[in-house]
């Protein structure tokens, strides 16, 4: 690895008490170039601009995906990871269906380690709050031919971030827009999936809510994902989620939710959920609660749906009633060390460029 540290740290202008995730970025990034069928040096460089132009393939032609990951720091000061092989997997996983090379376990795991650590001082530490990195991969070469280029990049970023909601929110069940479809490229962290999703959500905003419950594309009769979380019901006492398919991402934080409350006893049904059913249960009482959860969110409860014009008002549960607040401080304890990891899913990050 390349490593180019910056002699204008903005650290000192970062105030952990006062800033806006996703628009505060640390001193360094890693950068990646493929050219001539092979990756070149990872390079951990300063923060800024890199120069492109419109030409730019992954811009007229989508070739581009990403992850989505945080860093945490305990009381203590120790740095952690959470899970960032299975961020790795899917990084390739998108990639791969994308057509786009895939990166080394060397390259994805040793940059995100080494960014991590050289810019450590800018995690902030306290309840909610973490490191919000982004590895991405895109196609960078110059052309107009809509065609699988042959040059990319693969970067990290990273942003301090703090907790995304602080509220319930109110979520609008989707009977025209979804967010995949079958053969498509759902189950990947494709870009355009993102920017697809906008336009529906702002119909849903302007509606009064604040998210979408995206429905499948082919009936709208059972529940995918929610707004850019994977979703979960509890029915009475059993937890209930959709598996994942090609149309429906494979969570991180869907994965460790569903291995915390198997762990805590808890009924889980990995199952296909029909939007009738959420709705005749919210109608005889026994729909307790409705949760999105993500790498961003966590966790995000929902306290009302909308369907067919109507808001159905969910159950105010306190937060020893909540399985989602329940296993929301089960999965932040363990990544931020304050319970033990009987799963192996906290990495410790080293100070490894101290030297540097």
């Amino acid at each position: 690895m390349i490593i180019q540290k910056t002699e204008n740290s903005r650290i000192s202008t970062f105030d952990p008490t006062n800033f806006s995730f996703g628009n505060t970025f640390i001193d360094h990034m890693v950068i990646c170039e493929y050219e001539n069928g092979k990756w070149g040096d990872v390079k951990l460089v300063p923060y800024g601009p890199i120069p492109f132009t419109p030409a730019m393939m992954g811009v007229n032609y989508g070739q581009a995906c990403f992850e989505g990951m945080k860093a945490y720091k305990d009381k203590d000061g120790q740095v952690f990871l959470f899970r960032p092989e299975k961020n790795f997997e899917r990084i390739n996983k998108s990639a791969k269906r994308l057509a786009m090379p895939e990166v080394t376990e060397e390259m994805f795991l040793d940059g995100l380690k080494a960014l991590v650590d050289i810019d450590r001082d800018w995690i902030p530490q306290g309840e909610g709050m973490s490191l919000y990195i982004r590895p991405l991969i895109f196609a960078t070469e110059e052309a107009l031919k809509a065609r699988v280029a042959d040059k990319y990049m693969f970067a990290i970023v990273a942003t301090p971030a703090k907790m995304y909601y602080t509220e319930p929110v109110s979520v609008k069940i989707s009977d025209h827009y979804s967010r995949a479809a079958n053969g498509g490229v759902g189950s990947a962290k494709a870009a355009g999936n993102y920017a697809a999703s906008f336009y529906p959500t702002q119909l849903a905003i302007e509606e009064g809510y604040d998210q979408i419950i995206w429905t499948d594309d082919a009936t709208h009769e059972y529940f995918e994902e929610s707004g850019t979380m994977n979703v979960f019901v509890r029915i009475n006492d059993t937890i209930l989620t959709p598996p994942t398919s090609e149309k429906i991402l494979d969570g991180v934080t869907r994965d460790s939710f569903i291995a915390l409350a198997k762990k805590r006893g808890f009924e889980v049904k990995v199952e296909p959920i029909k939007v009738k059913d959420v709705v005749e249960a919210q109608r005889n009482g026994t729909l307790k609660e409705v949760w999105g959860v993500g790498t961003a969110v966590v966790t995000t409860v929902f306290e009302a749906l909308g369907y067919n014009g109507e808001k159905l008002e969910l159950p105010k549960l306190s937060a020893e009633e909540s399985y989602a607040e329940i296993l929301k401080k089960d999965l932040v304890d363990l990544q931020t060390n304050l319970s033990e990891d009987t799963f192996g899913w906290r990495v410790l990050v080293d100070h490894v460029l101290e030297t540097v």
